[in-house]
């Protein structure tokens, strides 16, 4: 398909801007529309239909999670977060990041406005990998193989390898990702590429689980389905990958594969292999995705849920979709966490845009 725009464009001098207004004005699922940052540097997003899906999981699944194959932890709540299966309905169509933003995406908007993040802000700090970490259990007690760094952020994340462009940009908050949606609206707005009526933002939950399924009708934990063995070549989670620098690898419930990297991996790395049905790369797994909704321990809504739904506040932002470091069980279509807060960030989390109506929050910081 873009093969065919590309030499649309090209033959009938239609212009970037007229194509995205005719795309978006009768989209058809798998249409895509093109945000061009300069430098070369790109966003894709892919169009989504209205639907329903089934959001939560079963019990038969939070068992396999928490057994010897999923590996997640077993009797904390992190399971109950999911909720139970049920109904939900995207009521409009709206277009999602083929990839999660990268690097070299973040680097243009840093580039054009000067803006600073909040881990490189006074004050501020990110969490990352300790690379002096050797293994879980000490005698002391369980020491955990991240830290608190006042010194790295989206520049340097510490992973100990290159950082390279087409990388997820990670060690940004809630507020960053919110700011860079802002800018690229205005910037395409200002190109005349924005549809009438939409605006780039993060996805709402429901939308961002919606999508994650890429079509698909029942629960399975996966968006292939059930079966963690269909999932070489697929997505990027804790597997048999060396650490930088080590002979060991991530510990507790590997997959019994190689993926090719001990922490993220490059969007779209897999190819078509590693998109779902909605075409979106590494929607499990690779990095931790937020959406606008705030988090409730219950279970997520079908509508953008906020702290105070009068102020439209959020204070602690829901990510989905688990990470390079997680283990499978942590790593399913259902997972969801709560974030610290709106300033927190980690190596290990990221986002993806969502082109869609406008859905405002407010980010509160405690």
């Amino acid at each position: 398909m873009l093969l065919h725009a590309r030499y649309f464009i090209l033959l009938f001098g239609i212009s970037a801007c007229a194509l995205s207004s005719l795309k978006a004005d009768n989209p058809q699922q798998g249409d895509v529309i093109r945000a061009f940052l300069g430098k070369r540097t790109a966003l894709e997003s892919v169009y989504i239909p209205p639907g329903d899906f089934m959001m939560g999981s079963t019990l038969e699944e939070k068992r396999w999670a928490t057994g010897i194959e999923g590996g997640a932890q077993a009797g904390t709540d992190r399971e109950s977060f999911e909720g139970e299966p049920r109904r939900v309905k995207v009521h409009h169509g709206f277009w999602m990041g083929r990839t999660e933003v990268t690097v070299g995406q973040f680097r243009r908007f840093v580039e054009v406005t000067g803006y600073i993040t909040d881990a490189e802000g006074l004050g501020g700090w990110t969490q990352v990998f300790d690379h002096s970490w050797d293994r879980y259990f000490h005698h002391s007690g369980i020491k955990h193989p991240w830290k608190k760094s006042a010194i790295h952020s989206w520049r340097d994340p510490n992973i100990g390898i290159p950082l390279k462009d087409n990388y997820p940009v990670v060690c940004v908050s809630y507020r960053d990702m919110k700011a860079f949606c802002s800018w690229l609206t205005e910037h395409e707005s200002k190109a005349g590429r924005l549809p009438k009526g939409l605006r780039y933002r993060l996805p709402t939950e429901a939308e961002w689980a919606y999508a994650c399924r890429g079509g698909r009708k029942d629960s399975s934990y996966f968006w292939w389905g059930n079966d963690l063995t269909e999932g070489r070549g697929r997505f990027n989670i804790s597997s048999v990958d060396f650490l930088p620098g080590r002979n060991m690898v991530w510990p507790l419930a590997n997959t019994p594969w190689s993926d090719g990297y001990a922490f993220m991996s490059p969007v779209d790395q897999y190819g078509k292999n590693g998109r779902n049905g909605f075409g979106l790369a590494d929607m499990c797994g690779n990095v931790w995705e937020f959406t606008l909704d705030q988090f409730d321990p219950t279970g997520g809504h079908e509508e953008l849920n906020y702290a105070d739904a009068n102020a439209k506040t959020v204070v602690r932002p829901v990510c989905r979709g688990g990470n390079y470091f997680d283990v499978p069980g942590n790593a399913r279509c259902a997972v969801r966490l709560g974030i610290l807060g709106v300033q927190y960030s980690d190596s290990r989390d990221g986002f993806r845009v969502c082109l869609g109506l406008r859905q405002e929050t407010k980010a509160v910081t405690q």
